[in-house]
């Protein structure tokens, strides 16, 4: 099978493969993420949101800091309540 090509215009714009805008569920208007990883390049369709939109939205103000012992006591809690008996 061969590797669906496309060619960079002057204007630094490049056409998306029909393959790949069919697999990638894209058309006119659609916007796609770039990521660069040394020589390799992904190119996906882009979500609505990234995950550090979502993440700030839940999270707007960071957590206080807990010790293992806070961490533990707070899952053995959990477990306890979960698991208990009516």
């Amino acid at each position: 099978m061969n590797k669906p090509l496309s060619k960079l215009t002057a204007q630094g714009q490049v056409s998306v493969p029909a393959p790949v805008r069919k697999r990638l569920g894209v058309g006119p208007g659609s916007v796609l993420e770039w990521e660069i990883e040394g020589e390799n390049v992904t190119v996906r369709r882009a979500g609505k949101y990234s995950f550090e939109d979502i993440h700030k939205v839940l999270f707007p103000e960071p957590p206080e800091p807990k010790t293992l012992a806070e961490l533990k006591g707070g899952i053995r809690q959990y477990l306890r309540k979960k698991h208990a008996r009516d």
